[in-house]
């Protein structure tokens, strides 16, 4: 079994750096077309790709055995005259009949803890009052710190997205505000928080409105956002918005590169286009963090 999770990891790699997409043809490969795709509208290309995996945990029912494996990425990009370092970690589920792998693809996973939130209770609080001073290199900081892994004084979910951008947010200095009351302001403390906290929509919805405490404005283009940004994203264009991510660099052509949680990732593209929630109809949110 190890073998062929290993095997089926070096072929994705493989694919990666060869850029072949022509002779990717299985559905296990499609985040490659993706991905291969999104770089070469860019003018950009995988110059070197690394991975290394971890096996979680097994489940054996009579002949079938199910693996929970994780996979973190490494790539080097390389676009024009500039080279950096994007991450990507993968929450994989294989199952295997008769020691032979039948299905391998992504899940989401996550483990719901209940952390103590002391940490929370800090100076920012006393400055919803006063007004505050956004600190962005603090905030990309912390995005930087914590992309892949988990600050245990914050509650972690299972779809994190929006917990870790308002994290960064907090940690350049912006107040929280509305607490106790869960469906007002922007807060998260004493094991408790409010929608806009941890829901992607309506952290979308309270950037838009105006407020005490955090505050944003909507641009009308990536191009226009910095590293300490917010972006969010309705992936089906229902009105409904799905996902939240940060601005932590921006590229070659002036795009923004962004880091998340859920699927941990680091300077990725903005518009993940190589992402397999992707839809057509995908709609995008640009918020400047005032």
């Amino acid at each position: 079994m190890r073998r062929e999770l290993i095997s089926a990891i070096e072929k994705k790699i493989h694919a990666f750096v060869c850029g072949e997409i022509n002779n990717i043809k299985n559905e296990y490969d499609e985040s490659v077309k993706r991905k291969l795709r999104l770089f070469r509208k860019r003018n950009a290309e995988i110059v070197k790709c690394q991975a290394r995996g971890e096996v979680l945990c097994k489940h054996q029912v009579d002949r079938q055995i199910e693996v929970d494996y994780v996979v973190h990425y490494q790539f080097l990009i390389r676009q024009k005259d500039w080279i950096y370092l994007e991450e990507q970690v993968e929450e994989r589920r294989a199952l295997f009949e008769n020691h032979k792998l039948v299905r391998d693809q992504k899940v989401i996973a996550g483990e719901d803890i209940d952390e103590d939130n002391k940490r929370i209770e800090r100076e920012y609080e006393s400055k919803a009052k006063e007004g505050y001073q956004y600190d962005r290199f603090a905030a990309v900081r912390y995005a930087e710190t914590w992309w892949n892994s988990y600050n245990l004084a914050f509650k972690k979910f299972p779809v994190d997205c929006t917990n870790f951008v308002s994290q960064c947010l907090y940690a350049g200095g912006i107040p929280m505000s509305g607490y106790p009351n869960r469906a007002k302001g922007w807060w998260m403390k004493n094991h408790n928080w409010s929608y806009s906290w941890t829901v992607a929509h309506s952290f979308r919805w309270y950037l838009s409105g105006t407020h005490s405490g955090l505050k944003a404005m909507e641009v009308s283009s990536p191009e226009q956002l910095m590293p300490g940004d917010v972006i969010c994203y309705d992936f089906q264009g229902d009105g409904r918005f799905d996902h939240t991510t940060i601005v932590v660099a921006k590229d070659r052509q002036g795009m923004p590169l962004v880091n998340a949680h859920t699927t941990n990732s680091r300077m990725r593209y903005w518009s993940y286009e190589d992402s397999t929630a992707y839809t057509p109809n995908i709609q995008y949110k640009f918020f400047h963090i005032v």
